[in-house]
């Protein structure tokens, strides 16, 4: 109930100053992680309580699962069809190379780690955070086109490492045995089930709310609940299917815009404050993991958490995008700015939950930690500065 207490009140304060801090360089993540951080500084006996770590699984799921919803409710679907080589460039080649080069860094610097634990921490924090993207996503002086296709990015890359994940995993205890038939089962259950679930729960549920907003049987106020309903059903459905809850969400996000045009103009700033709360509980809960680990972080998790964050990210952005029109201005702009958040802290939870027991697994969890803590705050920093050097660089037509 502490730990409940501290959340709730930093929920309160954070309320009364949020339209002053929102002018700042300070961001609702990282007041909430430092929070977490403090209560186990504070509290010292608070660090030998053992986290319930499924309960904050479903949590950060959950948080991840609204988020993603709602940002593929904002995506345009006519500008994404205009302008769809960009995330598709960024996902098929951008995503697999960020892989393979962190996979590599991982194992220069982490001499116990095998090649394929190296391929289960790179494919963690392969992902990029729509939520800590969140500024940009809605700021009009980032081209469209460079917003959504961020956007998309980081709605579909989660999905797409979480199969490289397993993959992984699987190598990682038998080796090559087998492994082409544990590939092809998660491609098919993650991304061919995951998709599935999306269609039908954002198609059946967007034309039923249409129909009752056109027919007016339905007030606004239970628009919002109905909407916010389905990026539960799609977690409702997947679990027992196995499909990906995370490429259903963005999946249904888009295709709840065929039936339900308003969708976002009525529902959308509903779900992102419940989707917003939940976010802010799972990155306390983070600091609360940080703060166990800090004395264990040493030199080469720092090193690989920043090469994650600048070389690892950049690299295979500027590889994808070689050959457009984009100016380097917004290739830097894109390379940088694909921070680590929810996205890594839910599949690092997701590993743990596999109980794969590797011999690596202490070095990648303090790893992930250490890169998605630094990312928190490198890129909450950067990002308003960041914008508005963009902005300057005459670059707003990307």
């Amino acid at each position: 109930m502490i730990l409940v207490a501290v959340f709730v009140s930093m929920v309160f304060f954070y309320s009364l100053f949020s339209r002053r801090l929102e002018q700042t360089v300070i961001t609702g993540p990282m007041i909430f992680t430092t929070a977490g951080i403090m209560v186990v500084l504070l509290m010292p006996d608070l660090r030998d309580l053992e986290a319930n770590r499924e309960a904050f699984l479903v949590l950060a799921e959950m948080g991840l699962v609204m988020t993603l919803f709602t940002d593929a409710t904002r995506v345009n679907l006519q500008v994404v069809k205009a302008n769809g080589y960009l995330p598709l460039r960024l996902l098929s080649v951008g995503t697999p190379l960020t892989i393979l080069l962190g996979a590599i860094i991982a194992m220069a610097l982490f001499r116990p780690l095998s090649i394929w634990e190296a391929g289960v921490l790179a494919a963690i924090l392969a992902p990029t955070d729509a939520g800590l993207g969140q500024i940009i996503v809605n700021s009009r002086l980032v081209p469209l086109r460079v917003r959504q296709s961020l956007n998309v990015e980081a709605g579909l890359n989660d999905g797409l490492s979480v199969p490289f994940m397993m993959f992984f995993i699987a190598l990682a205890l038998s080796g090559n045995d087998g492994a082409g038939a544990v590939m092809t089962k998660f491609v098919v259950e993650q991304l061919g089930l995951g998709t599935a679930v999306g269609l039908l729960t954002g198609l059946i549920g967007g034309w039923l709310l249409g129909l009752a907003h056109r027919k007016e049987w339905s007030n606004e106020a239970f628009e919002q609940l109905g909407l916010v309903a389905l990026p539960i059903f799609c977690v409702i459905a997947s679990k027992p299917t196995g499909a990906s809850m995370l490429i259903a969400a963005f999946v249904a996000g888009l295709a709840v815009q065929a039936g339900f045009r308003d969708s976002e103009k009525i529902c959308v700033e509903f779900t992102e404050e419940w989707g917003q709360l939940l976010n802010l509980f799972v990155f306390f809960l983070f600091g609360l993991l940080v703060a166990g680990a800090w004395g264990r972080f040493d030199l080469a998790v720092v090193l690989y958490a920043i090469l994650s964050l600048t070389l690892v990210r950049m690299l295979p952005v500027a590889i994808a995008l070689l050959g457009t029109d984009l100016k380097r201005a917004t290739i830097l702009f894109v390379g940088w700015f694909g921070p680590r958040g929810l996205a890594s802290i839910v599949l690092g939870l997701v590993y743990l939950e596999e109980e794969a027991k590797l011999a690596g697994e202490s070095t990648i969890s303090l790893a992930v930690m250490a890169t998605v803590l630094l990312s928190i705050f490198l890129h909450g920093l950067t990002t308003k500065r960041g914008i508005a050097l963009y902005a300057r660089s005459n670059a707003g037509t990307a």
